[in-house]
């Protein structure tokens, strides 16, 4: 879930109001999905089981999907939310909210296979498998499946595939992720997309079938790329550019057939979908009905009372609403249809390490940070989250647990100890300039961090910003502040995007995403050797193990690994929770029989 830096040489996850991981960001830290209590849902989501990631086989990769126990098909499923997709054009989409609806209408080349015990599996969905390399990750190689068929009936061949990568470069879409469209770009070359006749050698239709990616340096998890939204398979012939984003042509179950801006849309079968072609997508309902406008007070109170039509509803994103999570809980008919899980997105206060130069000093600041207090001002755990003391989720592979300051031993800081180490540093009461967006919310947080860290020794000096502007205060290099909140979702489940963008000294630069301006010679290092790295199970280790050598640096203070709760209508079966997109997933809904 990002906001888009296309043309810049990487991308940037900021957050604001409209998704997940973007509400939180924008309002400082606050907000956000409960994490697991001690009345856990029945659809719980355990932390480690989703961390079980692998690259599945071609036949894993094969359909149809595994059925859901006692599905049936037919019926209307609804969907009520608060907004209304911003984008639905793939090129366009790096909301997970986004992404979501379109697992109803859009395919790409790999997707995520989500068992039902939180184990996660890239597998082909319009590719037979999850793709090769015989060189590293510099040459990828992927074969579509038989039968493969567009709204119209015409075959989705690699010439759609070409066509899909090569438009992403064309100025109308500078929304959406920005990986291949750096990596299949030829050094010096510049390219606006295909529509003036002119296409990329880097991307080969070699027959109808097949489809050859050569880029220019190694990736050897370009098959996780893929399968972001933002690669979605987009037909040459239907392509009508700008407007594609209002009405894109099916290649999923569904098609669309209604789309009121910010009241409603409208989905109906898709009849040249093939389930034997996808092992994702299990398209119980024969229509779906979705709302916006539906704010989180709303959504909970309608999913609360379970009447008429609402049994018969879900949410891809609304939480339960903070004002009725004890009210949840303590129901236990309402909890027999809520879950709870993990999503990919860690939030963190990032220490200035060009302005606080000495690690010791921010070994302290971490050390005192008052994290009880500053996560009880936000709902507690049911409110924030998780502790987190980590860079990487426990949603990614490789993570591995570890708590070099206490943090989840002594939550509400450890002054004395961070006294110890300023006296080492020999600043025994150094300033520092704490930055925050200037809502009620943060006002009453920055307080508790104030008198935390003043605990400590340390002379602290808040300063709010403007809301509006938060991101482009803190994002130049040369901003005049120490302490500063932020937050990371990974693009997809390895640690490459967990740590690369944020933490590669040589990708400092104004409104850029290493905030903490870490720059160590032996982290960037370290980070192309990570990269380099073609088994996934290998390269979670080297992630996991650069996680521990960057923290103990201490370029930020880790706050919480966020996670979802939500609940839906009675009248509704097989939905379940997403972790690579931290929402309900349409995929195996069905409406029970009266």
């Amino acid at each position: 879930m990002r906001y888009s830096r296309k043309r810049a040489s990487s991308a940037i996850a900021t957050l604001a109001a409209g998704a997940l991981a973007l509400s939180a960001c924008a309002q400082g830290g606050g907000g956000g999905g409960p994490a697991k209590s001690a009345a856990s849902p029945s659809k719980s989501q355990d932390a480690q089981a989703i961390s079980k990631i692998s690259v599945g086989t071609a036949q894993d990769s094969t359909g149809p999907a595994a059925p859901e126990p006692g599905a049936v098909k037919g019926g209307t499923v609804n969907m009520i939310d608060r907004d209304d997709f911003s984008h639905l054009d793939p090129a366009r989409i790096w909301l997970n909210y986004n992404a979501m609806a379109s697992k109803l209408f859009t395919r790409q080349l790999t997707e995520y296979k989500i068992a039902t015990d939180g184990g996660i599996k890239l597998v082909g969905d319009l590719a037979t498998d999850s793709g090769t390399t015989e060189d590293g990750g510099k040459t990828w190689k992927f074969t579509l499946k038989d039968n493969l068929k567009w709204q119209d009936g015409s075959p989705i061949t690699s010439a759609d595939i070409k066509h899909t990568f090569e438009r992403i470069y064309a100025p109308f879409t500078p929304e959406g992720p920005a990986y291949a469209e750096e990596w299949l770009l030829p050094e010096g070359k510049k390219y606006t997309g295909p529509y003036d006749g002119e296409h990329l050698d880097t991307i080969e239709a070699v027959d109808d079938k097949t489809i050859v990616f050569h880029l220019n340096s190694v990736h050897p998890d370009f098959n996780f790329t893929v399968a972001m939204t933002g690669y979605g398979a987009v037909p040459k012939e239907q392509d009508t550019k700008e407007k594609y984003d209002k009405q894109p042509f099916s290649s999923g179950p569904y098609k669309i057939v209604s789309h009121i801006t910010d009241k409603s849309m409208d989905l109906e079968r898709n009849e040249h979908w093939d389930p034997a072609t996808d092992p994702i997508r299990n398209a119980y309902p024969d229509k779906w009905h979705m709302e916006f406008g539906v704010q989180q007070l709303q959504s909970t109170d309608r999913f609360i009372a379970d009447n008429g039509p609402d049994k018969n509803t879900m949410t891809f994103h609304n939480p339960v609403a903070t004002e009725r999570i004890q009210q949840v809980l303590a129901d236990p008919e309402v909890m027999k249809r809520s879950m709870q899980g993990l999503t990919p997105f860690t939030t963190f206060y990032n220490i200035n390490t060009t302005r606080v130069k000495d690690v010791k000093v921010r070994q302290a600041i971490i050390t005192a940070f008052p994290m009880q207090q500053v996560r009880q001002l936000q709902g507690g755990e049911l409110g924030l989250g998780k502790y987190a003391s980590t860079i990487i989720s426990p949603t990614v592979l490789g993570h591995e647990p570890f708590d070099l300051y206490g943090q989840l031993t002594k939550p509400q800081g450890d002054p004395e100890k961070a006294k110890k180490l300023l006296a080492e540093a020999g600043q025994a009461n150094p300033t520092v300039v704490y930055a925050y967006n200037q809502t009620p919310a943060q006002e009453k947080i920055s307080v508790a961090i104030k008198t935390g860290l003043e605990k400590a020794g340390f002379k602290v000096v808040a300063k709010p910003l403007n809301a509006a502007t938060y991101y482009d205060a803190i994002g130049k290099v040369d901003n005049p502040y120490d302490v500063y909140w932020g937050g990371w979702a990974t693009d997809w489940p390895t640690g490459s995007t967990a740590i690369s963008l944020t933490y590669d000294g040589r990708k400092i630069a104004d409104q850029q995403v290493n905030y903490s301006h870490l720059n160590d010679p032996e982290v960037n290092a370290a980070i192309d050797k990570a990269n380099a790295i073609a088994d996934p199970a290998e390269a979670g280790k080297a992630w996991a193990a650069l996680d521990k050598m960057i923290m103990e640096r201490a370029p930020i203070v880790p706050e919480s690994y966020k996670a979802y709760f939500g609940i839906f209508g009675s009248g509704l079966g097989g939905v379940r929770f997403d972790p690579i997109q931290g929402q309900q997933s349409p995929t195996n809904v069905y409406v029970k029989q009266p």
